[in-house]
């Protein structure tokens, strides 16, 4: 080969490479969760699933949208469950690390104080917070992928209380957003199901001894109590501390998936028979298929509200496929929308809300009430927002 041939075929070559380079791009996604405190493993397994279904678009050769192939990345921040600290997080994310996608966050309190951010500036959320000033037709960007309390509470309270023979329920929650507002619709649940929520506490996030305020709600006589609201550490000092000082009624956690961390601290023999709120159904494969993954992965139990969160984000990078677009942020929540019949880890998905919440940007999926024994979820009732069986 001459020597000018060779140049032109090097010149030739290092264009090209040049070009495919230059086809490759990276799409940043937060993670604006929380990583430390009581609600940690609440974080950890929406950060994971945001983590599992970025591994699948990048070992697929990256995410391609509009035959532009993006490496997903996802970055993330820790908020504490604070407000305060949640919004310092969401300013970097969106104006020094120009992110148009969050995961997050954890709590109401938070995805409320940067909703004027996420909002403002075009930047779609997808939040666990349970409060239903989250989703609203002037916040257009906000998604929930995770039923709440307000989707789940009536058709598992109808079904305990008359399985049980509930009469009278005591409960503690945390004095926040999101405490106040499953406060609410837990009294009308149990109303509605004929019993009565007797006895209420409110109390801090960060406070671990409980025994005065079991104490009080004990001396009424409650036959249960109620622990939906609380993160999973709490819940568990909860179970351990009404158990200490000798009640012997009905727990019950009617949302939030934290079975496995609740009998963490709690112990199998304070936690044997309570009914909780399962999302999880080991019974179908795809669930079990993405349980082992994360076990696999990160060692440890998942989270239940985990497969949410990997659903939710599969869903999102599929807009953008959709729409051919990673920049245009409001042709993306359109193709979001659009999404139905969704084929998830968890089974088949649907946004709904719109007659409750004034938009449809709440995930409707299945969920079960389940009992423990030794420690495990074992399911005695598949339930749909219609009721329980």
């Amino acid at each position: 080969m001459k020597a000018t041939q060779f140049i032109m075929s090097a010149s030739l070559a290092a264009l090209i490479a040049g070009s495919a380079a230059a086809q490759e791009q990276v799409l940043k996604i937060g993670a604006l969760v929380t990583l430390s405190g009581a609600g940690a493993s609440w974080g950890q397994g929406m950060l994971r699933a945001a983590e599992l279904a970025a591994e699948d678009a990048n070992e697929a050769g990256g995410l391609d949208v509009g035959g532009v192939k993006y490496r997903v990345e996802v970055l993330p921040y820790d908020d504490a469950y604070k407000a305060n600290e949640a919004v310092t997080a969401a300013n970097r994310l969106v104006f020094e690390e120009k992110v148009k996608y969050i995961i997050g966050t954890v709590g109401s309190a938070p995805i409320l104080a940067i909703q004027p951010i996420t909002e403002e500036n075009g930047v779609i959320t997808m939040t666990l917070g349970f409060t239903a000033q989250a989703l609203s037709a002037d916040k257009p960007y906000t998604f929930r992928p995770n039923p709440t309390t307000a989707e789940v509470a009536q058709p598992q309270i109808d079904w305990i209380v008359a399985s049980q023979g509930i009469k009278t329920v005591g409960a503690l929650f945390p004095k926040d957003e999101t405490g106040e507002a499953i406060a609410k619709d837990i009294a009308k649940a149990y109303a509605a199901a004929g019993a009565e929520l007797a006895a209420t506490e409110f109390f801090e996030r960060d406070r671990v001894d409980f025994i005065p305020l079991l104490t009080r709600i004990v001396a009424q006589g409650v036959d249960a109590i109620e622990l939906d609201g609380n993160s999973p550490v709490t819940a568990g000092q909860i179970v351990q501390q009404a158990r200490d000082i000798g009640f012997e009624g009905t727990i019950i956690r009617t949302g939030g998936p934290a079975t496995q961390e609740i009998v963490n601290v709690a112990g199998k023999a304070a936690t044997e028979g309570m009914f909780v709120h399962s999302a999880f159904n080991p019974s179908v494969e795809s669930a079990a298929a993405y349980q082992q993954r994360y076990v696999d992965t990160y060692g440890g139990e998942m989270n239940g509200f985990s497969p949410f969160f990997y659903d939710g984000t599969k869903m999102l990078l599929a807009a953008m496929q959709q729409a051919g677009t990673v920049e245009d942020t409001d042709a993306v929540r359109k193709a979001l929308e659009g999404i139905t019949d969704y084929e998830g880890v968890l089974g088949t998905l649907n946004w709904t809300g719109a007659e409750k919440y004034g938009i449809a940007h709440q995930l409707d999926s299945p969920f079960y009430i389940a009992r423990v024994e030794d420690g495990a979820e074992v399911i005695v009732a598949r339930c749909t927002t219609q009721g329980c069986e």
